[in-house]
């Protein structure tokens, strides 16, 4: 959070965990968001699924590294949009 009054006023009105669970909820839908791109992209499939469920594990557990990562990114570090 790159404003102190912001995070103030937040705690003092008790709106901060509303703040928090929508922020969550941003997070969890744009995650998810990420990984399907990623999955569609990779042509990682329910047939992969059947077919091979190692290699279907293991490449949904590196796209869903990568997602993490672009969304840590996006939210935390870019200075243009992460923080409040």
């Amino acid at each position: 959070m790159t404003n102190p009054s912001r995070l103030n006023d937040l705690i003092l009105t008790g709106k901060i965990w509303t703040y928090l669970a929508d922020l969550n909820e941003q997070a969890e839908n744009r995650l998810s968001l990420i990984i399907q791109q990623m999955k569609e992209r990779e042509g990682i499939t329910e047939q992969l699924k059947e077919k091979n469920q190692l290699a279907w594990v293991g490449a949904m557990n590196n796209i869903r590294n990568c997602a993490e990562e672009i969304l840590r990114y996006e939210m935390i570090y870019s200075p243009v949009g992460g923080g409040m």
